[in-house]
């Protein structure tokens, strides 16, 4: 049973990959790329661009989140091959953890080895503000659910592996010199993972904060262990937001989300850019 079910996942990936690559061609991909809620304008600005909608792709899940338009956008960005994610696939939606995971792992098959992660998150540290760029040094995951639970896929790796460098610290380093050389004050800290589709409550946040929370959301992690067995270097970039639940009076929505991620998104895509420009392929 446990050979069926990694056959059938290889098969799968299989399939995934050799379509995208039918449509893209031999060429090496440098980097992966998955733009979070009210993020994705970034693909826009891709120099020769190949769109595939992910409902094309064999056995790919669908986008059903406002401002993740659900498609692979692969072209160059400075000089760059890159496959770029506009929108991504979150648990609350209905999708399991493997499914989340997997056009990481189709990725994988394809031969990038690089993976930029970036996200919308609510921000619980108190002396930072909405609209402020969070580099993830590491993150928490209190749920139970873990994308790799089941029979292992000993092509994609190993069953057990090391989560101590996830976020990779190099890129990290080279992330804080991109934002000093474009005069941007950056933040750097931990990421919670929560599953929702429910905002979280204020006690919830005042745990993440004891708990080293730097910031909340509900994607990202699942993709980072993903990459981590797969030994993608990987780096993360969230954008925050908004306040967490309790820390303002007014009440959360989805909408101040896009807002914010809007209002941002000058100093977002100049970021990500000059990452690109000097990322060590």
């Amino acid at each position: 049973m446990e050979a069926f079910l990694m056959k059938d996942l290889l098969h799968k990936l299989t399939e995934a990959s050799n379509y995208i690559r039918e449509k893209t061609g031999e060429d090496p991909i440098s980097l992966g790329m998955v733009l979070g809620s009210g993020l994705g304008e970034l693909a826009d600005q891709i120099v020769n661009q190949i769109v595939i909608p992910y409902k094309e792709i064999p056995n790919f899940p669908l986008s059903t989140v406002t401002g993740h338009k659900g498609q692979l956008v692969i072209g160059e960005l400075e000089g760059k091959r890159v496959l770029c994610m506009q929108g991504r696939f979150h648990y609350y939606e209905g999708y399991e953890m493997d499914q989340v995971v997997f056009p990481i792992q189709t990725m994988k098959m394809l031969g990038i080895k690089n993976l930029l992660l970036t996200n919308a998150a609510g921000c619980v540290n108190l002396a930072w503000k909405p609209g402020d760029l969070m580099i993830i040094s590491d993150h928490i995951k209190l749920v139970a659910a873990n994308p790799l639970r089941g029979p292992n896929c000993d092509e994609l790796g190993d069953r057990f592996f090391d989560m101590g460098n996830a976020y990779d610290r190099d890129l990290r380093t080279l992330a804080m010199e991109c934002g000093r050389k474009l005069h941007l004050e950056l933040r750097e800290g931990i990421y919670q993972l929560f599953t929702g589709p429910s905002f979280e409550t204020p006690a919830e946040v005042r745990f993440a904060r004891l708990c080293g929370a730097d910031a909340v959301g509900m994607s990202t992690v699942p993709e980072a262990i993903a990459a981590s067995q797969m030994h993608m270097r990987t780096l993360g970039i969230s954008c925050l937001t908004n306040m967490a639940a309790g820390i303002l009076k007014q009440p959360l929505n989805h909408i101040e989300v896009l807002e914010t991620s809007q209002r941002v998104k000058g100093s977002f895509t100049a970021l990500v850019r000059q990452i690109v420009k000097e990322w060590p392929f």
